[in-house]
């Protein structure tokens, strides 16, 4: 991912309140209230300049998807016409390169629904992509409500994409990495030399191509802005990673628009009731049954809280145990005497459920002598 965000970032020209103070050489920066920072502004024009061109150059025609800030993209032509020229993907880095979490709901979406139309007329078609980046707790929802978008990468949480319930509808996520990226030379304890960044680099490709040989493909995200990975200083290590993927078979270079339409058509969402989004008494009917007749476990598990990661077998199956391991004695001893009897007379009669009769089997009480059976009952 190149993010171009040169001429998107705060300054006063822009309208906006302060200078830019965010990911540039001047680590610690402070935004300048209503002054211009030269220094800053400068550094970030560096990017559009001279390190984009570097980077591209490198990058050639590799499939790169571009998170492009909407109001830096209008900009830039000639980076735009280059970006096109080498098929790369450009989605959108929201309107403008600044902070979204105090920003009101409905501000946001407007922003949102601008960015995406001023990106349509910029770069000819509306992006398919959406990262706002310094995003707030709403970005999600109002992007997959405003915009249609194969995918959202406002996330960090996963190698691979995944499906998520926002704006009303299944939106997959494509999460993005804040690890393999060269904002880490623009912090403190991060990148120092392009030695720290390839290494990084390759470390990961590295864990991530042996999962994928051991039958478990991943997907490695790397993080790239004009201003800093441009450097010529910089530069070189990029261009040595790449080489180091390239001597890989069974490498698949791909935009993140290519990467959530093939994973789409591969692993579409589900379309079944997830235990987590049950009203109490679906819930209660679904799983009601599991103890042994006593639908009283499955009304204290709905009452706990649950969320996506009690969507399984064994998510379930923990709500129910807590609810279990916390009643009286009575309670339990109830659940395990509602139980059938496999070695009693329902048992002996040939009259158990076909449930009953595999856990009778599967516990071998259907191999009981006539003395183990009444020590059993005993």
């Amino acid at each position: 991912v190149l993010n171009y965000e040169e001429g998107g970032e705060n300054c006063v020209l822009h309208g906006d309140a302060a200078s830019e103070a965010f990911l540039s050489e001047i680590t610690g920066a402070q935004p300048w209230q209503g002054q211009r920072h030269w220094n800053m502004e400068s550094l970030y024009e560096y990017g559009a300049r001279a390190g984009f061109w570097r980077v591209h150059r490198i990058l050639g025609d590799l499939p790169v998807t571009v998170y492009g800030v909407t109001s830096a993209l209008a900009r830039a032509p000639e980076q735009v016409k280059a970006m096109k020229a080498s098929g790369w993907e450009i989605a959108s880095h929201g309107l403008k390169w600044i902070e979204h979490k105090d920003m009101d709901p409905e501000e946001e979406r407007a922003q949102i629904r601008e960015a995406i139309r001023l990106h349509t007329e910029v770069t000819g078609e509306a992006p398919r992509g959406w990262y706002t980046g310094r995003c707030s707790m709403n970005t999600v929802d109002l992007a997959a409500e405003e915009g249609d978008f194969a995918y959202i990468a406002d996330s960090y949480a996963d190698d691979l994409p995944y499906w998520v319930k926002a704006g009303g509808k299944d939106q997959l996520i494509v999460p993005y990495t804040m690890d393999c990226n060269d904002m880490r030379f623009a912090i403190q304890a991060g990148f120092t030399t392009g030695d720290d960044f390839e290494r990084m680099l390759k470390d990961a490709f590295d864990v991530l191509y042996e999962e994928g040989a051991a039958g478990s493909p991943k997907m490695l995200s790397i993080g790239l802005h004009c201003r800093l990975i441009g450097r010529p200083s910089r530069a070189a290590a990029l261009k040595r990673a790449l080489e180091y993927f390239q001597s890989h078979d069974g490498v698949w270079f791909a935009t993140r628009l290519q990467i959530a339409e093939h994973w789409g058509k591969e692993n579409p969402p589900m379309t079944s009731l997830r235990p987590s989004e049950m009203d109490k008494e679906t819930f209660v009917n679904e799983f009601g049954g599991v103890f042994e007749h006593s639908p009283w476990i499955a009304e204290g598990a709905y009452d706990l809280e649950t969320g996506p990661t009690h969507d399984t077998a064994a998510g379930v199956h923990m709500l129910l145990s807590r609810v279990f391991r916390s009643a009286g004695e009575d309670q339990r001893l109830g659940v395990l005497t509602a139980h059938p009897d496999l070695a009693g007379k329902l048992a002996q009669a040939g009259r158990l459920t076909a449930e009953s009769t595999s856990e009778q089997a599967g516990a071998g009480l259907d191999l009981l002598t006539d003395e183990e059976r009444e020590t059993f009952t005993q």
